[in-house]
């Protein structure tokens, strides 16, 4: 049987006599309960992660049959390049028209998550309908690849509210936000046995500084196995 405890309140009253005359900050403080933390072996508990949803392929099938009955065409474009590309919410709504190199077939994205910079690809597949989608946006003479009727790019919660929209429509227990369709790609990839190593540098890593040279070496090699596997994507 347990006895009963002093309060934590009077306890910290009691230990403050002993220490008031080393007249501690918070670091010193910290490093005391640490000792303490040993000398009464006490470990601290580890918090238990819950792993990111991955929707199914299934559901990633149902949900686009719902964009494409829509027959929405940049709703369409917003969740294609979403889907192919893995870039955050921010990311998508940021990219300029110039930010665009079809010869290369990938998206440079300029000051990403940390102000970082990196290029992602896209699928020879997605060309025609990404440059359909572009030369409709220079003729409205905007600077964004995406729009409103306002002319102004998207913001972030204008990008959810589409998504959550068709998540409804196909009756998925969870709405698919850009975050979710970026670990499914990032996810899909690896189970395709892209290495880490190839990922990374569309994932999202390098700085302006190192992208150059990053892009010399490995982009190029990410690129090539990006392309031998997205062929196969569910959608």
């Amino acid at each position: 049987m347990i006895e009963k405890r002093a309060s934590a309140k009077k306890k910290a009253r009691e230990l403050a006599k002993y220490i008031r005359s080393e007249r501690p900050d918070y670091a010193y403080l910290k490093s005391l309960f640490q000792h303490l933390r040993s000398e009464l072996e006490i470990e601290v508990p580890k918090s238990n992660k819950k792993l990111p949803y991955v929707p199914t392929e299934e559901e990633l099938k149902r949900y686009y049959e719902v964009v494409w009955k829509a027959k929405n065409f940049q709703d369409m474009m917003i969740v294609k390049t979403l889907m192919y590309t893995g870039v955050r919410v921010s990311e998508l709504i940021s990219i300029k028209l110039a930010d665009i190199d079809f010869h290369y077939c990938q998206i440079r994205i300029n000051k990403g998550k940390g102000s970082k910079d990196r290029i992602v690809p896209f699928p020879q597949t997605f060309k025609e309908l990404l440059a359909m989608h572009t030369d409709s946006m220079k003729k409205k003479q905007a600077a964004y690849l995406f729009e409103s009727s306002w002319k102004k790019k998207y913001t972030d919660r204008g990008i959810r509210k589409i998504l959550a929209k068709y998540s409804e429509e196909a009756k998925l227990s969870q709405n698919l936000s850009p975050h979710k369709l970026r670990h499914f790609l990032l996810t899909w990839l690896k189970k395709q046995g892209i290495d880490d190593a190839l990922i990374q540098p569309y994932s999202g890593h390098e700085s302006r500084k190192s992208l150059e040279v990053y892009s010399k070496l490995a982009i190029t090699d990410a690129q090539n196995e990006y392309n031998e596997v997205i062929n196969e994507f569910p959608i």
